[in-house]
């Protein structure tokens, strides 16, 4: 009988998690618009976001291409709470923070040496099939910069 509860727990956690993580409309890969997207010459574009469930948080992958056009790779894991997670294979940045403000909006900062370089915000279009990312800051030369990438859903 322990068992048979246990198993059932178990399976209802796990339900649990699922739905949870269904319901989040920033899991899934998003492949950029360049269409409809706003972004200056030379700036980096991320060609495809890839957000996953990583145990209670969330791993971004991040594929693009730089000023230059040459393939980018970077990869980011922590929740959206507004707290500074690592980024590995950015050399414009060290740490990334995602705060959600509800199921739809999300605030961003991204820093280089504790020195913020990067500020924006992310909305989900209520059908969750589109996702719009406006940014502005600093770029390393010390030029302000300022686009807006939109994304469609895969």
């Amino acid at each position: 009988m322990k068992t048979r509860t246990s198993i059932l727990t178990l399976v209802m956690l796990f339900a649990g998690l699922t739905i949870c993580f269904a319901a989040n409309p920033t899991l899934g890969t998003w492949k950029l618009n360049e269409a409809k997207s706003k972004i200056i010459a030379g700036m980096p574009k991320n060609m495809t976001v890839a957000y996953e469930a990583a145990g209670d948080s969330i791993k971004g992958t991040i594929d693009g291409v730089d000023g230059e056009g040459k393939p980018t790779h970077s990869e980011w894991t922590g929740k959206f709470d507004g707290k500074d997670y690592p980024v590995t294979g950015d050399p414009n940045s060290d740490t990334r923070a995602i705060k959600q403000i509800d199921d739809h909006h999300f605030d961003l900062t991204v820093k280089k040496g504790n020195k913020v370089t990067m500020t924006g915000k992310a909305v989900i279009s209520a059908d969750g099939k589109s996702r719009t990312v406006t940014v502005g800051g600093t770029n390393a030369a010390g030029k302000k910069v300022q686009s807006t990438s939109v994304y469609d859903k895969q």
